[in-house]
Order: structure tokens, then sequence, then C-alpha cells
């Protein structure tokens, strides 16, 4: 299975070993990950059967105003930016994610900001026959998983965790 990181993440996939799958024919990502997995299975011309989406990271109902204080946000601290994003990452759970911190560049978050799911390619990816499959945590701190439920709903598979945060964590 190829598996992409969340942004300023690295090993963080132990946290979803009970969706993952041990496939060669398997693509999994998480939160920013979840962008870069499903343009990498959307691209390729190897076979993929199933693409797992755990907490995509899904800004597209956020105004610009929003996109821009978060970059601004970065700029005048990337430290503290990132610290209080692992810190929401890992809402509600006690979860120290130090041990898996990777910082991610002003550029990454930036695409991961204004990444814009498309349901055209979604079709387009099912159409070859690999499933999608889309987990999201309803208190998660990150992204407005209400609204990505609301996407993702309808043209995938969706499981959606009352109690669990960005990390599918309780």
């Amino acid at each position: 299975m190829k598996y992409f990181n969340g942004f300023s993440l690295q090993g963080e996939e132990q946290f979803f070993k009970p969706w993952l799958i041990e496939s060669d024919y398997a693509v999994a990502g998480f939160s920013y990950g979840a962008q870069l997995a499903f343009e990498y299975a959307l691209e390729s011309t190897r076979r993929i059967d199933r693409v797992l989406l755990f907490s995509p990271a899904f800004f597209q109902t956020q105004k610009a105003s929003f996109i821009r204080a978060q970059l601004r946000y970065f700029d005048a601290g990337h430290e503290a930016y990132v610290a209080q994003f692992l810190k929401n990452a890992a809402y509600p759970s006690n979860i120290d994610l130090e041990t898996h911190l990777d910082t991610g560049s002003k550029a990454e978050l930036e695409a991961l900001l204004s990444y814009r799911w498309d349901e055209k390619k979604l079709d387009m990816l099912q159409a070859r026959g690999t499933v999608v499959e889309v987990f999201l945590g309803a208190k998660d701190k990150i992204i407005d998983a209400e609204a990505a439920r609301d996407f993702f709903a309808p043209l995938a598979t969706t499981y959606y965790f009352k109690e669990a945060g960005h990390l599918l964590q309780a």
C-alpha cells in the first residue's frame, strides 16, 4: 500500500491501522496526504483498487480571508502555528504528535488550503473500478467535518465517527 502523510507529519499511519489495507493495489492518505493520495490515484496508470481518505483536508467552503489568515499565522511563526495545528489534530484525544513532527512548508500549507475536491474527478476514478472510502471525525478541529461529509457522502463510501477528531481518535 502507498501512504501519503498529513501536513507537518510523518509516520502517523499507525493511527489508521484498523482501516488500512495491506495491498499493492491500495492508496491511502491523511488530511493533506489524502489530497495527494487522491491525485496520485487519479494520475496513476497502475492498477488501484481502493483509495482511503482519512480526514481529507477540506477547505473549499472557507472564505478566501480564512486561507489568507492561516498563511499569515504561519508566516508570523511557523513553529507556533504547527504546535497549535498538532494540538488541534489530536483533539479530542491527548495524543502527543511531537514524535511525528515533520514541519511542512508554506507552499504545502497553501496547496492544502486551496485544494478543491471535484465531483467529476471522484466519478472518473470510480468509473475505473476504484473504490473510494472517506473517514471523518465529527469533532474535527481542523476541517469542517459536516461540510466534508455533506460533500463526500453522495459520491463515495463515507464513514462518520461522532466521537472522533481529525486523527479519528476519541
